[in-house]
């Protein structure tokens, strides 16, 4: 088998390897490589992904569709993909968003058949994604990368992208016989009084750079008779409990349905007693039982970690979240 070491300042854009994704016929071989790179790490969300690109690869209408708004839908249907003995050996995809006015991309899916690995392919796949957005005009180009990858990490960080944030996913099981510890911390239902303190910690959790991506909409949490006649008429039935110690607020633990169970917001202060923050994710195992089998919590690496593994949540996969400055 012939490969090519592509040496790191070549101009990637005039290889005859790489080439620029054709969703009517390339779909099924990068869904195929991106489960067979990422099969050890991928998760829920990860494998349906997956399956939905198999699925659209047989649907001409879709195909058809997705020629015309590729660049304007939050969809992986622009990229780059490396062919060698016409054989898809490497992808990447480029994501356009857009968040108040302003466009940006998301890469993703930079994945390598493991015999073509350091050879330069990954690298020349990125350098021309982020070419490709520098001739659409858009200069707001993000990545993220699992922490447990420290050549990926590597290479991105030599391609001028800067650590921006570090996100862990947790996930625990439901259970309404969860036993819960004797404290003096009691859980309560968030009073109105407590919104402006949740917003101040929510903010600082949920930052609004990464809110492109994750559209943190914390709206609904707002109190208030109108926005109660809002989510009645919507039938959006969210769930909002508060830990306290005497009159003091010392976290909140909100639950906003999206039908998957992935709708838990933990919010506490820099200095507030990990112990609450165990005490509401215990009761929102017990709480949302009738709901979901599992549930999950996206927050920011390192911070109370010890306090959400102590409630029986466990660490699905730790994000990087990186910027490109130049």
């Amino acid at each position: 088998m012939a490969t090519i070491t592509i040496p790191a300042r070549e101009d990637a854009n005039a290889h005859p390897n790489l080439r620029p994704l054709n969703i009517l016929r390339d779909l099924p071989a990068v869904a195929d490589l991106i489960e067979l790179c990422f099969a050890d790490t991928m998760d829920s969300e990860g494998r349906r992904y997956v399956q939905d690109m198999r699925r659209a690869s047989g649907d001409n209408s879709f195909l058809k569709w997705a020629k015309r708004v590729a660049e304007t839908t939050s969809l992986p249907l622009t990229g780059y993909i490396w062919e060698e003995d016409g054989r898809i050996v490497g992808n990447v995809s480029l994501v356009p968003f857009r968040h108040k006015g302003r466009r940006l991309y998301l890469i993703a899916n930079v994945a390598v058949q493991p015999e073509y690995r350091r050879k330069g392919i990954a690298r020349a796949l990125t350098e021309r994604a982020m070419r490709h957005a520098r001739e659409k005009k858009v200069n707001d180009l993000w990545l993220h990368v699992r922490a447990d990858n420290p050549e990926a990490i590597q290479l991105y960080a030599s391609l001028g992208f800067v650590e921006r944030a570090r996100r862990t996913s947790w996930q625990a099981g439901t259970d309404n016989q969860i036993p819960l510890p004797d404290t003096d911390i009691a859980v309560t239902k968030r009073h109105p009084r407590f919104w402006g303190r949740q917003l101040h910690w929510l903010s600082r959790l949920y930052p609004d750079p990464l809110a492109w991506h994750v559209n943190w909409n914390f709206n609904p949490l707002k109190p208030g008779l109108w926005m109660w006649l809002h989510l009645f008429f919507v039938d959006m039935n969210i769930r909002q409990w508060a830990a306290v110690r005497k009159d003091t607020l010392l976290a909140t633990l909100s639950w906003i349905p999206t039908g998957r169970g992935e709708s838990l917001f933990a919010a506490a202060g820099e200095r507030s007693d990990p112990e609450a923050l165990t005490r509401l994710l215990l009761q929102a195992r017990r709480d949302l039982y009738h709901l979901y089998p599992s549930i999950s919590l996206d927050f920011p690496a390192g911070e109370f970690d010890e306090a959400i593994q102590a409630a029986g949540f466990k660490p699905q996969r730790t994000l990087i979240w990186m910027q490109a400055t130049s």
